[in-house]
């Protein structure tokens, strides 16, 4: 059962790209005559044109991260596999994938300007700066829930998470030495991956072997954990201000290989395992988990169906964060429009497959108290060796490449984060970009909140007992997120009325979103109260209300036409 799934639904999202993507296409006018930023404002920084499969690698790694294996695994233990399917197969074609396509290709006809500058120019200036205070905010709790799970997945004793450390450190060098041999050297991207591929495998075994009793770092506060939220920290901190062909895009690059090889290496297993009929992938887990059948089993709930569903999967069908990757750094690296629709709805509907194989490490449990008390990371990592195990891999190896590859795509987006966070204090104090002290002065501005919530200690309002802060925050974070997405999801309907094109395709999965998260929202304020995470909820309902407001003015405006176009030289057409 799980393979057709599986099969099935790669069958409809290539559909999709083929179809409704080539129809989105012709909606926006893809054109590669017309100049990008990426060669019209080349900087050597953050500018630079891009192989359509290396920035397919960094878009792929930036959006992945935890998302589409936290939130599916969650909202599938918690509600049954069956709706979170559904929500991820026609969420990732018809929300997500719109969002991501409209918000990076109206991006790149704006000088790779935010999504922001988008409401400033198509809504109001006060939509402006309502955008970027909420997009900073969503930055904060993305970096530090994914901070939290990264540092997680290093003390994780059960999976050797001290070994896991060790192949992400190697990894990291890796992409640096890929970097400068491809930049400084000239080495082809075809002859990097046949050199560092092979030895990012290599240091995956050379984490497996080793074995640390206690731990790679000195406690600090008392738990090595707290020591990696540090080290983290300062790496954020150094990754985020330094050229993207050094780190960003190698990295990103070599991280989506793991990605797709772990999706693939799952997928063998899932089909070699339905042909053997290994008991190892059949699907145990209900179809439909009822709010009383998870109560009785002593287990706190995430919530009711509607809206907790859609803003717990996340990015495994839709997610503002998107949005933010897409006119951040992904818009300033395109190197012709046609790539947008493989770069962006393209890696979209790829995480929609890597969403399915998350659900499916849930699908194979069997039902129980301590399977929904299970870290979502442990479900992940177990059920990939469980699937590489069909077929010979040992099991233990795959769930550390599992791990690996979930930590290095934790890693990615940890620094694109603050790297888009710096973006944006750039942009509200209308700092120079290519200034070194306004990037450091912005990175640390960025890091300040994280570095203060990543070591809060939590509880639930509900029993009292303690949280980890990914776990804490998660709610909040998918509600943030979500919210965000149904906001740019509105300026890019807003930029398509206004401008004279189509543009229900986006105003419908707006409007959805929108009533879920702001749904989810008042259910968040009422659940905590004064506490810290509802009085940020009750801002960002406010924040909402507001953007939402001056949307529907500016809707009623009448249409400016077309943006204007700068056409690329003619010595440029070939490439």
């Amino acid at each position: 059962m799980l393979a057709v799934i599986l099969m099935t639904t790669i069958g409809l999202f290539w559909l999709a790209f083929r179809v409704y993507g080539g129809w989105m296409s012709r909606v926006f006018g893809l054109n590669d005559r017309h100049l990008v930023p990426s060669e019209g404002q080349y900087d050597g920084v953050d500018h630079v044109p891009t192989r359509t499969q290396v920035l397919l690698g960094h878009h792929f790694s930036s959006i992945a991260g935890a998302g589409p294996i936290v939130g599916p695994i969650l909202a599938g233990l918690f509600f049954g596999w069956l709706p979170a399917l559904l929500w991820i197969v026609l969420g990732s074609i018809f929300v997500g994938g719109v969002h991501d396509f409209g918000s990076t290709i109206a991006s790149v006809r704006h000088k790779a300007r935010s999504i922001a500058v988008l409401a400033r120019q198509y809504i109001t200036p006060t939509a402006y700066k309502l955008f970027l205070a909420f997009i900073w905010l969503a930055l904060i709790y993305v970096i530090v829930v994914f901070m939290d799970l990264t540092a997680a997945t290093f003390v994780n004793v059960e999976m050797n998470g001290s070994g896991v450390a060790v192949s992400a450190t190697l990894f990291v060098g890796l992409a640096l030495a890929m970097g400068w041999a491809m930049m400084r050297r000239g080495l082809s991207i075809k002859t990097g991956t046949l050199i560092f591929l092979p030895l990012v495998l290599l240091a995956i075994w050379v984490g497996d072997m080793l074995v640390f009793e206690g731990g790679l770092l000195p406690t600090v506060g008392g738990a090595e954990k707290n020591s990696w939220n540090l080290v983290l920290l300062i790496y954020c901190l150094v990754a985020s201000i330094t050229p993207v062909w050094i780190l960003l895009q190698p990295r990103d690059y070599l991280s989506s290989w793991l990605l797709y090889l772990s999706v693939v290496g799952a997928g063998v297993g899932l089909l070699v395992g339905a042909i053997t009929g290994s008991a190892a992938v059949d699907g145990h887990w209900p179809a439909l988990v009822r709010p009383g059948d998870v109560t009785a089993l002593g287990v706190a709930n995430l919530g009711p169906l509607f809206p907790i569903l859609f803003i717990t999967v996340a990015c495994g069908a839709c997610s503002g964060f998107h949005s933010i990757v897409a006119s951040g750094t992904t818009a300033k690296q395109v190197r012709c429009e046609t790539d947008t629709r493989r770069v962006a709805y393209g890696a979209m509907l790829i995480e929609g497959v890597v969403a399915v194989i998350a659900l499916s490490t849930v699908m194979v449990l069997s039902f129980g108290a301590d399977t929904l008390r299970s870290d979502p990371i442990t479900v992940y990592a177990s059920g990939i060796g469980q699937f590489l195990g069909s077929f010979g891999i040992s099991p233990r190896f795959g769930s550390h490449f599992g791990l690996l590859a979930l930590s290095t795509f934790l890693l990615t987006t940890l620094d694109t984060c603050t790297r888009l966070g710096r973006y944006v204090v750039q942009e509200a104090f209308v700092w120079d970009k290519n200034d070194a002290k306004g990037r450091i002065v912005s990175t640390l501005l960025t890091l300040l909140l994280p570095g203060i919530l990543v070591f809060v200690t939590y509880t639930d309002p509900a029993t009292g007992t303690a949280l980890p802060a990914w776990r804490a925050i998660w709610p909040v974070f998918g509600a943030t997120n979500q919210l965000l997405a149904a906001l740019a999801l509105l300026a890019v309907t807003v930029w398509l009325k206004r401008t004279g094109r189509s543009w229900a395709f986006a105003g419908i999965p707006m409007a959805f979103m929108l009533v879920m998260t702001m749904t989810a929202l008042v259910m968040l304020i009422a659940n905590y109260g004064l506490t810290l995470i509802g009085i940020i909820a009750t801002a960002l309902f406010l924040l909402g209300v507001m953007l939402a407001i001056e949307a529907a003015r500016a809707f009623r405006l009448g249409e400016v036409g077309p943006e204007p176009v700068t056409l690329r030289p003619a010595e440029a057409m070939g490439d």
